[in-house]
């Protein structure tokens, strides 16, 4: 049985109470808007890398950094913009976005998004030291987005969720040098009936645990009134990540408070990071209704209920 307060309208999320985190007001720039914001702890701080649309429609990648993981002070510069050098110009027409970051080795891999007339296409970028960064090559076929890499190999082999437009479901494919994809398989599919029934992509990159790993996830349920997108979690093996364990039959945060539901695109909650603290906690930066972005924090004991809950 779940506890009352799953039963009430009371997400396992709990929100950060000086939400949203960072608005549109907050930037030190002229720009349209402020979506989704990849998250990585880098020595004593806190990163951001947040999405953010110019006023001409393109998007872009600036940097804010914290030391509590609450207060950001974002950069001036933009971090990351679309490549004006071949072969990625072509491919970067219309922006970056929805960039996730994963720590492998002494390497930090960024996973993003590129858009142009020919469609979406994952990106991979990498840096040492957040100060410069290298794209290293497109790693999707055309129309895959939400790319996240796992913090360690398997059995040799490197290890990236994606989620294609055909299917709207988590595929899981392996390389061993990073830029050669391949042995692809479906992982986690919409569910008729439930509350992620017609589409669903990995949120940020899957968290390390004694049970496998942690994966945040975004489900999307079509309404009379738009999609509604809200965040759940599943438990995957951790020696063979195609393998779901546990899965939530409930969000573990939905759209509610008016920052959620009213923006640029309304009803949603979409995050590209989190981060596991010491004490126990995940600590969720997601983008709300497009137009800022929030925190929201959770006992990891509690979301792993949920998933074993929920095998029925």
């Amino acid at each position: 049985m779940y506890r009352i307060a799953h039963k009430t309208g009371q997400d396992v999320v709990q929100r950060y109470k000086y939400n949203p985190l960072i608005s549109i007001h907050d930037l030190p720039l002229d720009c349209s808007d402020i979506w989704n914001a990849g998250v990585i702890r880098f020595y004593d701080k806190y990163l951001l890398l947040l999405t953010v649309e110019t006023l001409e429609g393109s998007g872009c990648i600036y940097m804010a950094h914290s030391t509590d993981g609450y207060g950001f002070i974002i950069e001036p510069e933009p971090f990351m913009v679309a490549s004006r050098e071949e072969p990625f110009a072509r491919y970067e027409t219309f922006g970056i976005f929805d960039p996730r970051i994963t720590q492998i080795g002494s390497k930090y891999y960024i996973t993003y998004l590129a858009e142009s007339e020919y469609g979406r296409r994952i990106g991979l970028a990498r840096t040492n030291d957040f100060q410069t960064v290298e794209r290293m090559q497109f790693i999707s076929e055309p129309d895959t987005k939400s790319a996240c890499l796992f913090t360690r190999s398997f059995e040799g082999y490197y290890a990236v969720l994606e989620r294609p437009s055909d299917g709207d479901s988590i595929w899981i494919s392996y390389s061993n040098d990073l830029i050669h994809w391949g042995s692809s398989t479906v992982v986690l599919t919409p569910r008729g009936g439930y509350w992620d029934s017609h589409r669903v992509g990995a949120a940020g990159p899957p968290i390390e645990i004694e049970q496998g790993w942690l994966l945040i996830y975004y489900g999307e349920k079509d309404t009379s009134a738009g999609p509604l997108v809200r965040l759940g979690a599943a438990i995957l093996d951790g020696n063979n990540p195609s393998r779901v364990l546990g899965r939530s039959n409930i969000p573990i945060l939905a759209p509610r408070e008016k920052y959620e539901r009213i923006g640029d695109v309304a009803n949603i909650v979409f995050s590209c990071g989190a981060l596991l603290e010491e004490a126990g906690q995940v600590k969720i930066y997601y983008g709300a209704s497009d137009s800022c972005i929030c925190l929201g924090i959770a006992a990891i004991d509690e979301i792993i209920q949920i998933c074993q809950e929920s095998r029925e």
